[in-house]
């Protein structure tokens, strides 16, 4: 598919993000007006409250757009999901007949403040790359069991904090917790000092199940997908997660990227998951292409510094697809509702450049990173910005997320000190 052209001219560059291609979905308020939501073209957001008011947008008998969340879209259903982008993509279509009426409701994207795009109903996050899984395996049980037995023949998850998931821009707070080191006797009380984060993908469910789904169905509920930062607290984690998983290690907070990119603004972009080593059950087996050939970075700028690019991997290098995720949560009967986020778990290629956690960069601390400041890190110094990045690349255009970003500040005084 080429470049769709837009009378936005901004959104026609080959390299902008946000072009008609794309139409991504998000949440903006400006000069502190309430949030709204909002579709990005080009520089400009256009306003989809206003567009509902006017008349432009209307896709059912209730208004969609009068709540600063795109959940009752979401739970509209696929008809009306395409409904909008077809009408969306009628409005900006270079030679639409209602631009004139059309243009007045564009927002510079430049004066607005971005907020959650949807509300989290429930967050699980998976631990599915299997570059990363056997990376984090050889550190702790060596190459031989670094892949526990279960692996490869179920994507492994945990039920996360909805409450922590917060938009990019909002700043992490360092956490405290119980560390306890190898050598040491006792746990002690102190603020996280391996701190770090996972370049993850966020797939957001829209469409409510009520039992068990298959994989095809999974993959028409999803919604779309936004940029996930897992932060974690490595040292917390190390001491906690025997024999229940992560918990504290992994609530501080869970950044996302601020625009919805829809599944037909990737479809061009879909790729099979790799060969699988063990058959999958019935029930998991793949039934067509269900990843996505998205570019993904992660940089790391120290507090007044110039970013520095620390890894670069592929969506495409997870073993398990977000449908396959969705469709083994379903399993037991767990009812999904419009709004549950979905963390890929981390994504990491096969070298060492395409790592996509601090813990594999640095190798558990023993190799530490020289970033182009000249400055060392094995984990994240209070003052570091964080920004994940990813996008797809067609034929003339680019299909991106918008950054996703978080700078840690330093842990509060001990909050329970008398």
């Amino acid at each position: 598919m080429p470049l769709m052209k837009s009378w936005v001219t901004s959104a026609n560059s080959a390299t902008h993000p946000f072009p008609l291609n794309n139409l991504p979905y998000g949440v903006f308020s400006v000069d502190g007006d309430e949030p709204r939501c909002g579709v990005a073209i080009g520089d400009m957001i256009l306003d989809m409250q206003a567009a509902e008011e006017a008349g432009l947008v209307q896709l059912t008998d209730m208004p969609l757009f009068d709540v600063p969340y795109w959940n009752d879209l979401m739970e509209q259903g696929p008809a009306v999901w395409t409904a909008l982008r077809e009408r969306l993509t009628s409005l900006l279509a270079e030679g639409a007949a209602e631009q004139d009426k059309v243009e007045p409701l564009l927002v510079p994207a430049s004066t607005a403040e971005l907020h959650m795009p949807f509300a989290v109903s429930e967050y699980t996050d998976f631990y599915a790359g299997k570059n990363h899984a056997f990376n984090v395996g050889t550190m702790f049980r060596g190459p031989e069991n670094a892949l526990p037995p279960n692996w490869l023949h179920i994507p492994i998850g945990y039920n996360g904090r909805a409450s922590s998931v917060v938009v990019s821009g909002t700043d992490v707070r360092r956490p405290w917790g119980q560390l306890k080191g190898p050598n040491d006797d006792a746990p002690r009380w102190a603020p996280c000092a391996r701190f770090d984060i996972e370049l993850e993908l966020g797939a957001i469910v829209g469409t409510s199940s009520e039992g068990p789904i298959t994989v095809q169905q999974a993959d028409d509920h999803i919604f779309g997908y936004v940029l996930l930062n897992d932060w974690s607290a490595r040292d917390i984690q190390a001491w906690e997660y025997q024999p229940l998983g992560p918990f504290q290690a992994k609530a501080t907070a869970t950044s996302i990227s601020p625009w919805i990119v829809t599944k037909p603004a990737l479809h061009p972009f879909r790729c099979d998951t790799p060969e699988r080593e063990v058959e999958l059950l019935d029930h998991l087996k793949d039934c067509g292409p269900m990843l996505y050939d998205i570019d993904l970075e992660v940089t790391m700028a120290p507090e007044g510094k110039e970013p520095t690019t620390i890894a670069r991997t592929n969506y495409k290098e997870m073993y398990y697809s977000a449908a396959q995720q969705l469709a083994h949560h379903s399993t037991s009967g767990c009812p999904m509702n419009a709004g549950d986020l979905l963390g890929s778990g981390t994504i990491s290629g096969p070298t060492k450049e395409s790592r996509g956690s601090l813990l594999e960069l640095s190798w558990g601390g023993k190799e530490p990173l020289t970033l182009d400041t000249g400055e060392e890190r094995s984990f994240i110094a209070d003052g570091d910005t964080l920004t994940l990045k990813g996008a797809a690349k067609g034929k003339g255009y680019t299909i991106g997320f918008g950054d996703c970003t978080g700078t840690v500040l330093p842990a509060l005084n001990d909050p329970f000190q008398r």
